[in-house]
């Protein structure tokens, strides 16, 4: 059976955060509040998140400046963010949230429908990566047992591709974003379905490398 995720919804109203429960609700996973950026930060402390949805115009430390606590930290660097605000999105902020590594806009009152989708993309890739490292473990355990070292030769040729990889990516993300006043839908969709792939990558090759930490 596959383990539910946990999915952080970070908003200072909770009549925001009660929206945001009844869109997801459906998803059956595991929806985790947070009032305030501080609170959010204690919660990744401690919980792997699949994805947080993280409102942008909060008091004291806004959502930019917590995106930017989230990443760096190793543990949760790569957890996927969704900005949540109720104005309307200029060039200005959409550098700075692609510089905190957001992947997402959404502008309030959202459509429930779109924010689920969303929701359920990052949650499928969470499960999938979890079963990945399963995967991969027992291919290192196998590598180990016929080679007596974990395919330390393979495992460095692959990385060497998914660094690469990565490396166009990012190039192809900041495209899209100096797109963003003309969206183009179809580069949008097949950027998120290449990020997918090279993510199912970067973690294959990492437990490759050896257990984590």
């Amino acid at each position: 059976m596959t383990q539910k995720a946990n999915i952080l919804l970070v908003d200072d109203r909770d009549e925001n955060l009660i929206a945001l429960e009844a869109a997801l609700t459906s998803l059956d996973q595991n929806l985790v509040r947070a009032n305030s950026g501080e609170e959010a930060l204690k919660h990744l402390l401690g919980t792997d998140f699949a994805v947080i949805l993280l409102d942008v115009i909060m008091p004291g430390m806004d959502g930019y400046e917590t995106a930017a606590h989230i990443k760096q930290r190793e543990k949760t660097k790569d957890v996927p963010i969704i900005f949540l605000t109720a104005q309307e999105v200029d060039r200005h902020q959409v550098f700075r949230g692609y510089s905190s590594r957001a992947v997402d806009f959404l502008i309030k009152p959202f459509d429930p429908w779109v924010l689920r989708s969303k929701v359920e993309v990052f949650v499928e890739l969470h499960q999938l990566k979890a079963q990945m490292r399963e995967q991969a473990r027992s291919l290192q355990r196998v590598l180990s047992q016929e080679t007596g070292e974990p395919g330390k030769l393979l495992a460095e040729q692959l990385s060497q591709r998914s660094r690469q990889v990565q490396t166009d990516l990012t190039a192809l993300r900041e495209h899209v974003v100096d797109k963003y006043q003309e969206i183009d839908q179809p580069l949008v969709d097949a950027v998120r379905r290449v990020d997918r792939s090279a993510s199912r990558l970067s973690t294959l090759v990492d437990t490759l490398h050896g257990p984590d930490e």
